[in-house]
């Protein structure tokens, strides 16, 4: 071969790369889950079982109260609810708020020092008296549905967990505006996942799991939502379901960013997990093997092919096929360079590449603070 069949070669591979990660697997599995989808066997429990809300917070004096609050009235038998909550070494009024609740459907756990998440989450579900464990935030607040609506779903005994919908205002910049395109994208994904067979994981601030399914995570896990889902799936071969009609309201609008810094936290968990649980991509270990190559491991290496693609394009540029793919090329980054630079912008022609292009740098960014080891135990 030539120089520039090689050329050639690295271009069409990587675009295949981009295309199957962004849009082929998608596609792939929205019409997997049409055609060969089974549903949830989703119906209300004639004796609802006791539900467990697990909630961990740090310094959260201020929202602590109206959060509890907003749990315990969910419509759902009182006295098959109860909310547990396990403050991470707080450092402000957020115990004594605690204490002051006079409802005894409310315990907390005070650790005195800040372990982080995961961690609070391993001394606290062990000690949950619920059936069925629901894990959640304290920024977010829930419908008065939502605990029903995630409980309805284990009537289904092939189910191990099942994740909430995250619902966030629209973005108040361009930028905000492409990642709110690509959420939009991600709960098509999880919603046709666990229609197919499983989802990859759940959303932090709604999802629910069977208390006598969980596994101890390592104390260091980025991804919880991830991690325990998966363990259900791989170790129990349960199904893990996405259910949009149970919402978890985030006051907060897509800001770049906050979503910068969860981003590449979210990032920086998938290489954690990548490197903690390779057999998960062994097909004769793991059932979900191929999902999760596609959701998830995909993306991380996905800005090695938009610099291989675009390398390869302009070594190609002589060429007549491929000299106006490059000023295609060209202009999309142009067009994401000036809605990064003016995020006030909200132009779809901005700010879609735009949140294509900070996502993409995000997956660098959280390569390079996880191998930094910038987010220890502790740091959630």
């Amino acid at each position: 071969m030539s120089r520039a069949d090689w050329w050639e070669l690295l271009f069409w591979a990587s675009f295949a790369a981009l295309f199957y990660t962004f849009l082929g697997y998608p596609l792939l599995i929205g019409a997997l889950a049409k055609g060969l989808g089974k549903p949830v066997k989703k119906s209300p429990p004639p004796n609802p079982p006791v539900v467990s809300v697990v909630l961990v917070a740090f310094n959260e004096e201020d929202r602590i109260v109206p959060r509890v609050e907003n749990l315990l009235a969910a419509d759902y038998p009182a006295d098959r609810l109860e909310v547990l909550v396990v403050t991470d070494g707080s450092t402000d009024g957020t115990v004594a708020k605690l204490r002051s609740l006079a409802d005894p459907r409310v315990r907390f756990l005070a650790r005195e020092q800040r372990t982080g998440k995961s961690a609070c989450l391993n001394a606290a579900i062990p000690q949950a008296r619920g059936e069925i464990v629901v894990l959640c935030d304290a920024r977010q607040r829930f419908a008065s549905h939502t605990l029903p609506g995630l409980v309805a779903n284990f009537s289904d005994p092939a189910l191990g967990a099942v994740s909430g919908s995250l619902e966030i205002d629209p973005a108040a910049t361009g930028v905000g505006g492409g990642v709110d395109l690509y959420w939009k994208l991600e709960k098509f994904i999880r919603t046709s996942e666990g229609c197919f067979s499983s989802t990859i994981g759940a959303t932090g601030a709604v999802y629910a799991i069977r208390r006598e399914l969980f596994q101890r995570i390592p104390d260091d896990t980025l991804l919880d939502d991830v991690v325990i889902p998966m363990q259900i799936a791989v170790n129990h071969r349960k199904r893990v379901s996405f259910d949009p009609a149970a919402p978890a309201f985030d006051p907060q609008t897509t800001d770049p960013a906050r979503e910068k810094r969860r981003k590449m936290r979210t990032l920086a968990g998938n290489f954690q997990m990548l490197a903690h649980h390779p057999g998960w991509l062994l097909p004769w270990r793991t059932p979900l093997w191929w999902q999760l190559l596609s959701h998830k491991y995909s993306r991380i290496v996905a800005p090695v092919f938009m610099v291989t693609m675009f390398a390869a394009n302009a070594a190609l540029a002589e060429q007549p096929l491929y000299r106006p793919i490059l000023l295609a090329h060209v202009l999309f980054y142009a067009l994401a360079l000036a809605g990064l630079a003016l995020p006030a912008l909200k132009w779809k022609p901005l700010s879609v590449p735009a949140g294509f292009v900070f996502l993409n740098l995000m997956t660098v960014g959280g390569l390079v603070n996880w191998l930094r080891g910038a987010y220890r135990q502790g740091k959630w």
